[in-house]
């Protein structure tokens, strides 16, 4: 990436590889924290970063813009400058306090992809409670099949394989399952589980603040935030159209845009894309890495986004990424249209 910034090859790349423009996902917002032990690190950036990226962004000659925008740019011709759209996932509160000022200074659209159950206060934060008693705890002890397990969390690397493993274990659990192993943890280890999932998310009043702003789009993001591909077909169905039929009467207006929970590979199918389309959204968003295509060679209910990685401060790193030629072209296929 180093080489392409300097010798100039990503701009002889983009031409091929640039598509449309990019769709850029972040989640938290907040001032750099002391602590070795921070695993949800990658997840955040600094404001005084996004004041930078907008910056940038306007300074390379990208169209910020709003999300139906990008989706009338995936499926029209090209145009001479390509767009940037970003969108912020979660609901957390440093969205509002943290990112919102930088955001209205620079005048820039925005989307925020709304889980509803977290601004109600029932939601469960279960990645910020992992992260908690890790990082206070030098041993962790809980059931996995019927079996008691130990794991050292002495140092920061035993606590980063710690969390490592029992974040991946609790994303391959059933809604319940998760909510149950959880709960169970924090009972154990002293964590209020809901005071600290409340703290971190954006109320309805924050939230109401943010929709009377032409600039910002509501998404929705499901009730629970559950990974998709561990539900049946009929639960995964309800919580898009729950979670979309709250958002609509929270905010008086039509919620047209959708974002995959956690949204990799694992945790969605292609059966939610159709769902997603039968909930009525006019487009749904994941966080695998890509360009977004013009003349609807992208899937609107499958766009790509370049989720950022927080431990990255360069410049340089992202206007190579965002040329595209990190990610080879797609060609259109009947896939494209599913």
């Amino acid at each position: 990436m180093e080489l392409a910034w300097f010798s100039g090859w990503f701009r002889l790349r983009q031409r091929h590889n640039g598509g449309a423009g990019v769709i850029l996902r972040f989640a938290n917002v907040r001032a750099s924290r002391s602590g070795r032990f921070q695993p949800n690190k990658p997840h955040e950036i600094t404001p005084r970063f996004l004041d930078r990226t907008i910056r940038a962004l306007k300074r390379w000659k990208y169209d910020v813009v709003t999300l139906d925008e990008a989706c009338q740019r995936a499926v029209t011709l090209p145009r001479h400058n390509r767009f940037v759209c970003l969108t912020f996932d979660g609901g957390s509160k440093d969205v509002f306090t943290s990112a919102y000022p930088v955001l209205a200074k620079h005048g820039v659209p925005f989307a925020v992809y709304l889980p509803t159950a977290f601004p109600d206060g029932l939601g469960e934060a279960w990645w910020l409670a992992l992260e908690d008693m890790i990082a206070r705890e030098r041993r962790i002890s809980l059931v996995i099949d019927r079996k008691e397990r130990h794991f050292s969390a002495g140092d920061t690397a035993d606590k980063h394989d710690t969390f490592e493993f029992l974040s991946s274990w609790m994303r391959a659990l059933s809604p319940p399952e998760l909510s149950f192993a959880i709960n169970d943890l924090c009972k154990r280890y002293s964590v209020d589980l809901a005071a600290l999932s409340r703290e971190a998310s954006m109320d309805w009043d924050d939230l109401a603040k943010l929709a009377a702003d032409p600039l910002v789009t509501i998404g929705s993001a499901t009730v629970n935030y559950p990974v998709l591909s561990n539900l049946k077909e009929a639960d995964a169905l309800r919580e898009m159209t729950m979670g979309k039929a709250v958002a609509e009467a929270a905010f008086r207006r039509n919620v047209r845009h959708f974002a995959y929970p956690f949204g990799d590979r694992e945790s969605w199918r292609r059966e939610h894309v159709v769902m997603a389309q039968e909930a009525g959204f006019s487009s749904a968003v994941s966080s695998i890495a890509g360009v977004v295509e013009a003349k609807g060679y992208t899937n609107l209910h499958a766009l790509p986004r370049i989720a950022w990685d927080g431990r990255q401060k360069s410049l340089r790193m992202m206007r190579v990424m965002l040329s595209g030629m990190m990610f080879p072209p797609v060609a259109p296929t009947r896939d494209n249209w599913l």
